[in-house]
């Protein structure tokens, strides 16, 4: 333990498990650590993580304003402020009791004026970081290098049309390896945020996907070298910053790692609110990666449909929480991965408590998530509909065309004399309503 720790939400309790008739702000109304579903403690299935970015280092400002966030923190500065980050992050994590934590390089630790003085930096950050987490129960879920903040990068990194800044970002993620093994990281997660394009006219793309594969070949060789074995995660966002990503969705990504031998090294952490942006629903991303065999971590938040960007907010759609979990939970759960809360207080939420508000109401709503998800794959609720849908395939012609033994010729002869193909309903306002009643049931909750 830190011999001192200056205390930053001395007047917020530590956040309980009170039920769901609780009116106490502080606690949690569906999340109980410790119960069991689905044969797992919520804590084992849920694997929640704090984002370091968002709620440390964000100050809720917008392409249109400045910051409005209230830290009690922000008045220190350079190595000071990230101490007391640090100070504060730990403090946060145990009062919520959240088993992982994420960051990027430079939300723990500010930049230098050369990559060798960043460095120091995030040494000195990170030994203080490691000597917090011995008197802590929180584990490190994953960490990145920001490639995309500093104007530096504003070609990309892996993917850049200087090789002074690949050879830079490939030093960052170097580095990051390093600080994964050191502290102790479940997986290491790759975002390409200015990985892609503005402009094909002035791009040459085969060059820069080759490149991005070898960044990606070197990290995986590297990490070997120094005996590092993180799950390495590629997380797909279509656009923003860059007019195209090259990681543009989960089916984009897989097409990627294929063409370039990287399949059997890397997963996907999913975002919502990247999915959404992608035209996809967050359950399409999680179905895709599933069935795929990539799934492997969730940035849990959502984004607003009538706005246009990524607004990374709180999750609190129980809906959309049911299906999530559904698709986590047919995946024998995230494995080494978790759900991390990439999500950020609204601009008019600038209050310290805030940030427990909004996690307390994220971390409910996928508890809620779990316990129906689990009671409608108990009840075979989804199962039962995809079977008696696609029972036409159990037998006869169908059961020859599921298992490739039939031919044009044969499925030819079959359907030249048929008069009617009988049709059954999809009962889609049905199988809705049913969702509906098992978000809304109270024997279970």
């Amino acid at each position: 333990m830190a011999e001192t720790r200056t205390t930053y939400f001395s007047n917020i309790p530590e956040i309980a498990y009170e039920g769901p008739q609780s009116s106490n702000p502080y606690a949690f109304k569906y999340y109980n650590p410790e119960e069991k579903v689905g044969g797992k403690t919520m804590e084992e299935q849920l694997r929640f993580s704090v984002a370091y970015w968002h709620t440390l280092t964000q100050d809720a400002s917008d392409p249109f304003g400045a910051g409005t966030a209230q830290r009690p923190w922000d008045h220190y500065s350079g190595m000071d402020l990230a101490k007391a980050r640090v100070e504060a992050a730990f403090e946060f994590i145990d009062k919520i009791k959240a088993p992982f934590f994420c960051f990027h390089d430079i939300d723990i630790a500010p930049e230098g004026d050369t990559l060798r003085e960043t460095n120091q930096n995030l040494d000195t950050i990170v030994a203080m970081i490691k000597d917090y987490m011995k008197s802590s129960d929180t584990k490190l879920l994953w960490n990145t290098a920001n490639m995309f903040t500093h104007p530096r990068f504003v070609s990309g990194a892996g993917t850049s049309s200087n090789a002074d800044v690949f050879a830079h970002a490939a030093a960052k993620v170097k580095k990051g390896l390093e600080t994964g093994k050191e502290l102790g990281a479940e997986n290491y997660v790759f975002w390409g945020g200015r990985e892609g394009y503005e402009s094909l006219l002035n791009t040459d793309m085969k060059l820069e996907l080759d490149n991005l594969a070898s960044f990606y070949h070197m990290a995986i060789d590297y990490s070997k070298e120094i005996g590092f074995n993180p799950q390495f995660l590629i997380e797909p966002k279509p656009k923003e910053p860059t007019t195209h990503q090259y990681d543009f969705d989960v089916a984009t990504a897989t097409s990627f790692l294929y063409q370039y031998g990287l399949q059997d090294h890397f997963k996907f952490n999913i975002e919502a609110n990247h999915a959404t942006l992608a035209g996809h629903t967050f359950e399409h991303e999680l179905r895709t990666a599933r069935i795929s065999g990539m799934l492997g971590s969730v940035d849990a938040n959502q984004g607003d449909p009538l706005l246009g960007w990524d607004t990374d907010e709180f999750p609190t759609d129980l809906y959309s929480a049911v299906l999530a979990m559904y698709e986590i939970l047919k995946n024998d759960g995230l494995g080494r991965g978790g759900l991390n809360f990439d999500a950020k207080i609204r601009r008019g939420s600038f209050k310290p408590e805030d940030l427990f508000y909004s996690h307390i109401a994220g971390m409910d709503s996928f508890a809620v998530g779990l316990k129906v998800a689990q009671k409608m794959i108990d009840d075979r609720f989804f199962e039962s509909i995809v079977d008696k849908r696609y029972e036409t395939f159990n037998d006869g012609i169908g059961k020859k065309i599921r298992e490739g033994t039939t031919s044009f010729a044969e499925l030819e002869a079959y359907a030249l004399d048929q008069k009617q193909i009988d049709h059954a309903s999809g009962h889609l306002e049905r199988i809705k309503a049913g969702i509906n009643q098992y978000i809304l049931s109270v024997n279970f909750l």
